[in-house]
């Protein structure tokens, strides 16, 4: 009897030990899932979810946009092919607007009706919104160079001054985005456009940020001018290419004096004003200009305004001249006083002058 009950005793210790054991390792388990589980999912959406943009956004403007030092763009960002980073441009380049070439006259009689001069521009900074999609074939037969390149740079300066203003549209949008905790679905689609276009890897906003930015008028002008002689060159007037910009892809010109293997052409454009667009595109994106970007941003972070001199001594890689063609760059830009149209801005389209032209 006694051994009876010995048996159930230790049975009934047996299962109450087993249920202790297993309710044991479940409140573990549950334990640790609820321990581990944040952890996971922070972990997933910091190194998974590449396209989400939030809570670390103030902490990048900080310590990325308003510090003194110069930040340098990262080698490893994403060196786009041509195709890639002018897509949009390659695309308008297949318009088939066909475009009005003016004659000299036409273009004199439009910038007097709309009272449009330089010496205006030089002393209120404010540009007539006149859009010359194609240079006058005449140009070149204007005997007086001060007329010639008065012509030019009336031409090409409201081109120069609204591609600037689109960038610095898209810069103000960037710093809003950046300063925000978090991203709508629609910022964050036009920050992977933008990624696309300057040639960035995704998610990199730094390098972003560096390259979105404007070159000043006056260097721009000055390169137009040596790249085309003041628009008299065969390129600007079959090709609406102002600033000499190769292509080993899209449609193009080829250089007379191009040697025997070389495969690359002058880019053609649909318009001056999309010419201006790559060439900014350009700037801002390639390897060979990457010193100018870093100066830009010291600039840019001491609140200076920029210096088309300074910057030109960065852009030896332009031309097969180096140096050479820099000091030509800077004599352009000082006989022919073009740093007055730094600070130019584009007066607001009206319906009169867009009927006009």
């Amino acid at each position: 009897m006694n051994t009876k009950i010995k048996i159930r005793h230790k049975r009934v210790k047996n299962k109450i030990l087993n249920t202790f054991t297993r309710f044991s390792l479940s409140a573990f388990f549950i334990a640790s899932f609820f321990y581990s589980a944040p952890i996971l999912i922070n972990f997933a959406e910091k190194n998974f979810n590449n396209k989400e943009f939030t809570n670390n956004s103030k902490n990048i403007l900080n310590n990325t946009l308003n510090k003194v030092k110069t930040y340098e763009e990262d080698d490893a960002s994403v060196q786009s092919n041509e195709i890639e980073l002018l897509y949009d441009i390659l695309e308008e380049n297949k318009s088939e607007i066909n475009l009005v070439r003016y004659t000299t006259s036409e273009i004199d009689d439009l910038f007097k009706e709309v009272k449009y001069n330089l010496e205006d521009v030089r002393d209120t900074k404010l540009v007539k919104p006149v859009d010359i999609g194609l240079l006058p074939n005449e140009i070149k037969n204007i005997g007086n160079t001060k007329k010639r390149k008065e012509l030019f740079i009336k031409i090409v300066l409201p081109l120069i001054v609204k591609e600037n203003n689109k960038i610095r549209i898209d810069r103000k949008r960037l710093f809003t985005i950046l300063g925000k905790n978090s991203n709508s679905d629609i910022e964050k689609k036009w920050l992977e456009k933008k990624y696309k276009q300057y040639g960035v890897r995704q998610n990199d906003l730094s390098t972003l940020k560096i390259r979105m930015d404007e070159i000043p008028v006056s260097l721009a002008i000055a390169q137009a001018a040596k790249e085309t002689g003041w628009g008299t060159s065969r390129f600007a007037l079959k090709g609406n290419a102002l600033f000499g910009q190769w292509t080993w892809s899209g449609d193009g010109l080829k250089p007379k004096n191009a040697e025997k293997g070389e495969e690359h052409k002058v880019m053609k454009f649909h318009s001056l004003q999309l010419s201006v667009r790559a060439y900014l595109r350009n700037l801002n994106t390639h390897a060979s200009y990457k010193n100018l970007r870093k100066v830009r941003t010291k600039f840019r972070n001491k609140n200076k305004p920029l210096d088309s001199i300074i910057l030109s001594k960065h852009l030896d890689k332009y031309a097969e001249t180096g140096n050479e063609y820099i000091e030509v760059l800077q004599k352009i830009i000082t006989q022919n006083n073009l740093k007055d149209f730094d600070e130019a801005r584009l007066l607001p389209s009206s319906k009169d002058l867009e009927s006009l032209i």
